[in-house]
């Protein structure tokens, strides 16, 4: 498989993205998924590590938050991965992983995903979790124009697609709302401890900042 390719398709289609879903964020996806893979199966295939590495790099490309025309957008991603030479086994579970994995899609419904898919959605969830967490959560806030905090808006549950994208929220509400459920939902062995580890980084975050808000530091 042809790695340069992906990397320069990414690198020109998240060129001009500013809320955490950049190129940098799908090579963190990509590298810290295959580390958990190799960390849980040192033995797997080459096939799969391509498709987790694929999969990493261009998860966000069709992400509804990024661009205007997924589905344009997974049709020039399917055409890259096979210039990219990525065996037609691949192309197909990278499709399906990158079409089935985010958040909001499995709220309604919990979409079952190949090996490869699975350490991708766990190296995904876990750039929501820990420092990396914390600032993209206030960077994507900011450009989408929540408020950081308000006492007046209180968490809600989530239930589906529609209610989590339209709903009222704030920042610091996200992180009841969405990220400190994330370690719950890992689905592979070495996500699940770098899960708890973050999160528990992130609730300090929390604490500190609602003991701030408060007054209660001074």
């Amino acid at each position: 498989m042809k790695r340069e390719l992906i990397i320069a398709f990414v690198q020109k289609e998240l060129a001009n993205e500013r809320t955490g879903h950049d190129f940098y964020h799908g090579e963190r996806v990509a590298n810290l998924g295959l580390k958990l893979l190799l960390h849980d199966h040192p033995d797997a295939s080459q096939l799969t590590q391509d498709i987790v590495f694929a999969a990493g790099l261009v998860h966000d490309t069709i992400d509804e938050k990024v661009c205007a025309d997924p589905a344009g957008e997974l049709e020039k991603v399917k055409k890259m991965l096979e210039d990219a030479e990525l065996a037609a086994e691949g192309r197909e579970e990278v499709e399906f992983t990158i079409t089935h994995m985010s958040f909001s899609k499995n709220l309604g419904h919990h979409y079952q995903l190949p090996l490869a898919g699975q350490y991708v959605q766990d190296a995904d969830r876990l750039e929501s979790l820990g420092a990396i967490g914390i600032a993209r959560a206030f960077t994507y806030g900011g450009k989408h124009g929540n408020l950081i905090y308000d006492p007046k808006i209180k968490p809600v549950k989530l239930t589906d697609h529609d209610q989590y994208r339209q709903h009222e929220e704030t920042t610091i509400n996200h992180f009841y709302e969405k990220l400190f459920h994330l370690a719950a939902l890992m689905n592979t062995p070495a996500a699940k401890a770098e899960a708890e580890e973050r999160t528990d980084y992130m609730k300090e975050f929390v604490a500190r900042f609602m003991a701030e808000w408060q007054g209660k530091k001074f």
